[in-house]
């Protein structure tokens, strides 16, 4: 493995979290949203994470570099799961969306648990901007060797 594939793993780590994050924004802003049926109302989706594992030695064996080869090791998002919390029923007559017997159904999104997910991906985020500055640091380093 070269140092291109740190930049090429880390790349699809930080876009598996930016897909994270924009899934977290997204259930915040459903989360007061009301409808007229449990089956309509919004639910909080989570992201499933794959690992995807290349040929770690390919690169020792050929004389070609496998940067871009898009056989490299990373993670993506693989899918996602809908949050199976129950959705909160609140009796509101008045409203239009009503059903028969005046209930409104909530999504089930609890906004606490979503800041909790939104500093993990953020963290995670960070923490790989760093793998690229110190993977970007250490190549530059290696690079002027030659000039000392």
């Amino acid at each position: 493995m070269g140092i291109s594939n740190t930049f090429d793993i880390t790349g699809s780590a930080l876009n598996a979290q930016s897909t994270h994050i924009d899934l977290i924004a997204r259930n915040m802003a459903n989360s007061q949203v009301i409808s007229s049926s449990e089956a309509e109302a919004y639910k909080a989706q989570r992201p499933e994470f794959k690992a995807l594992l290349g040929d770690a030695f390919g690169s020792f064996n050929s004389p070609v570099s496998s940067f871009g080869n898009g056989n490299s090791d990373g993670v993506q998002v693989s899918r996602f799961l809908e949050s199976q919390t129950p959705v909160e029923r609140q009796r509101m007559p008045e409203s239009p969306l009503a059903d028969a017997d005046g209930y409104v159904y909530l999504s089930n999104v609890n906004v606490v648990e979503e800041m909790a997910y939104m500093m993990e991906a953020s963290r995670a985020y960070q923490s790989n901007v760093e793998v690229l500055n110190t993977s970007k640091q250490l190549m530059l380093s290696t690079l002027s060797m030659g000039n000392k």
